[in-house]
């Protein structure tokens, strides 16, 4: 009998720390839930920003070139 008792409590106890477990992926889950966007957006003012810069130094060269040209 004692031994009964001493696996239901451990099942007990496994089951108690799955349950906790599970609610720590829940509420991690909720307090994870807006930095996804955050991420994205600034990926895409990173990408933009590059965009820009990209342009910029085509736009450069093309005018010192063309310059070269009018001479």
């Amino acid at each position: 009998m004692i031994q009964f008792v001493a696996t239901l409590h451990v099942l007990g106890a496994q089951a108690l720390s799955y349950l906790d477990d599970q609610a720590d992926v829940l509420r991690r889950a909720r307090t994870d839930r807006g930095s996804i966007t955050i991420e994205q957006v600034l990926w895409a003012g990173a990408i933009i920003a590059l965009a820009i810069g990209v342009i910029g130094l085509i736009q450069t060269f093309v005018k010192s070139e063309s310059d070269k040209i009018g001479r």
